[in-house]
């Protein structure tokens, strides 16, 4: 899903300017799919509490542990044996190795975001979010003595014309691309080779307007 650009203004001179690819939920089928897939992600998570507790059962009555849940009246009913029979017929390495891809997919976020915040006298900022819900996202800061230029430029996968945003940091042989999202600080040629197999890269006329407002924010006094 293409890039979608998201702006706001809470100061005359800050700007925030966000692309995402999250999937608009105004209307009620989206808001309905949109919660079968939290219960979905909540039903596998607690799959795999159930599977791990039932691989590990043994220890956990030889230590006497987990008094305050009946287990043996938990194991002991039909779905219990068979969760239990399940477990016991597979190699433990499968079932860590499918558990934990389990986790890793109810964990993992169904989009990608980064964000441009620019601030007159201090800098701008950029903000990338994780591709799961467990870490926090990556924000770089440069401030305003380091930046040389905003720009926009042009690569090319076969007849197609790709643009993308960049930042040229002073001191630094490398530039930092703003769009699309997780592309780090990386040099042109490998940053064209990033870019065409990403989903997230915007149009030009968004980077077109990202550009006019970063610029205007930072140098224009007057705007």
């Amino acid at each position: 899903m293409p890039g979608r650009l998201t702006v706001q203004r809470p100061s005359p001179t800050t700007v925030s300017f966000t692309v995402s690819n999250t999937p608009r939920r105004s209307k009620s089928p989206a808001k309905i799919l949109f919660g079968f897939q939290i219960l979905l992600r909540a039903f596998l998570f607690c799959c795999v509490i159930v599977v791990g507790i039932a691989r590990l059962r043994r220890q956990f009555f030889a230590e006497g542990k987990l008094i305050i849940i009946p287990w043996q009246d938990v194991w002991s009913s039909p779905l219990g044996l068979h969760v239990c029979g399940l477990v016991d017929a597979y190699n433990p390495w499968v079932i860590t190795v499918l558990c934990a891809l389990v986790v890793y997919g109810v964990f993992r976020r169904s989009y990608t975001e980064e964000s441009l915040l620019v601030i007159r006298g201090f800098g701008i900022q950029t903000s990338t979010s994780s591709s799961t819900y467990l870490s926090t996202a990556a924000t770089r800061f440069i401030p305003t003595t380091q930046i040389q230029d905003i720009v926009i430029h042009e690569a090319f996968k076969g007849f197609e014309v790709r643009f993308y945003l960049a930042v040229i940091v002073e001191g630094e042989p490398d530039v930092l691309v703003v769009f699309p999202v997780s592309c780090p600080s990386t040099s042109i040629r490998s940053a064209l080779t990033w870019i065409l197999i990403q989903q997230l890269l915007p149009k030009r006329e968004i980077l077109e307007e990202v550009w006019r407002g970063s610029r205007r924010c930072l140098y224009d006094a007057k705007s």
